[in-house]
């Protein structure tokens, strides 16, 4: 009988059973050629597998090639166990699976039980190159405690040094709006009042318009009590009225800071009203002639001591004048800068820069305007205002 394929044309001799010669030693299949019995579309299953077995998993995929031969017997390896039943041709041998589970979970716990101890020495490392003395305590439940206790802690003056704050002119989103560095009155910029560099911070210029100004929105100063207030000021005018901070907006102003001409010269002077009109017999004025004042960086500082009753000016940290006054007048309105009331006119407007404006609730002593001026004021009387800080 033939399955419509030539055999080899020489004759092969018949393999013997049991002999592992194209067969699994035993006993041939019953009723089929090299195929395990069963039912199918082919009856005895002559030649073919079966379509209700699975594959067999002996048959080689070529076409109509002889199975290998079978494999001696060896003997078992350790890790590998030999199967129960006949031996399978090539396959003599299975790996042990429990066994060599058993030795990769061996194999992983010790490679943590490594990684564990590698990083808590760079840890253990890295905390003492901080300088800092760590105990590791116990906690209950197994739960480990870590308790640091530096060895030098940073003063907040050094933290300061270390990562200095952004200083900003102007309050945030708000160009034209000077922030107040210590209270909460910022001062408004009129159209000829520029934000511009002085050394690393900033000043305002003014052109000398009548649009050379600056309002806070309310009062800043209280007249009625001792007070300070001081700027550092470059006047570029060579002539004529230049205000550098005045308060009141009525018909006449409370005090007043800048140049005016005396004695056809420029000088510094620091002007008060004790009465409501702004006339001359109720005007109080102290003057710092014979300086320089064109194109000169001047630090100005004017005081009010109520206790005194006296108002003073001094220049660069040295008194120009001092003289008495009944009491100011407090005139409705705010602070201003670069310029003036003057009966119901603004006069004055500013020409040059102008920076570090304060405003103290007390007035300074001879001995701490020299000392202000040196940088040295101590202790250092905290302002109530402050705009345009260097």
């Amino acid at each position: 009988m033939t399955d419509g394929t030539n055999p080899p044309s020489s004759p092969q001799p018949e393999p013997a059973p049991g002999s592992g010669y194209g067969f699994p030693p035993g006993p041939p299949a019953q009723n089929g050629y090299g195929y395990p019995a069963g039912g199918g579309d082919h009856g005895y299953g002559y030649g073919y597998p079966q379509f209700d077995q699975q594959p067999n998993p002996y048959q080689q995929e070529a076409d109509g090639g002889q199975w290998p031969p079978a494999a001696q017997a060896q003997p078992a390896q350790p890790g590998f166990t030999r199967l129960a039943g006949p031996d399978v041709p090539g396959a003599s041998q299975q790996p042990d699976w429990e066994a060599m589970a058993e030795r990769s979970d061996a194999e992983r716990r010790k490679k943590k039980t490594k990684l564990w101890m590698l990083g808590g020495t760079v840890t253990v490392l890295a905390l003492l190159a901080g300088g800092g003395t760590f105990l590791l305590l116990g906690g209950k439940g197994g739960a480990d405690r870590t308790n640091a206790k530096p060895s030098a802690q940073a003063s907040p003056e050094a933290e300061e040094s270390k990562s200095p704050q952004v200083y900003t002119a102007t309050v945030a989103g708000d160009d034209t709006l000077l922030r107040d560095s210590y209270g909460q009155t910022g001062i408004r910029l009129g159209p000829d009042l520029k934000i511009g560099p002085v050394g690393k911070r900033f000043q305002v210029i003014g052109k000398g318009s009548s649009n050379s100004w600056g309002q806070s929105a309310e009062p800043v100063v209280d007249v009625t009590k001792s007070f300070t207030i001081t700027a550092r000021a470059y006047s570029s005018a060579t002539k004529g009225s230049r205000i550098v901070m005045s308060q009141g907006d009525g018909e006449s102003y409370s005090f007043e800071l800048g140049v005016n001409e005396v004695n056809d010269k420029q000088a510094w002077i620091f002007r008060v009203q004790t009465g409501d009109k702004g006339a001359e017999a109720t005007t109080r004025t102290v003057t710092a002639e014979g300086l320089t004042v064109l194109k000169t960086p001047t630090l100005l500082m004017a005081t009010y001591d109520a206790e005194k009753k006296a108002i003073a000016l001094y220049v660069d940290g040295k008194k120009a004048g001092e003289t008495p006054v009944p009491s100011i007048w407090q005139a409705p309105g705010p602070l201003q800068l670069g310029r003036s009331r003057h009966h119901d006119i603004w006069t004055g407007p500013w020409q040059g820069g102008l920076h570090n404006i304060k405003v103290y609730d007390s007035a300074f002593t001879q001995e701490q305007a020299a000392g202000y001026k040196e940088g040295k004021l101590s202790p250092a009387p905290k302002p109530a205002h402050a705009w345009l800080l260097t």
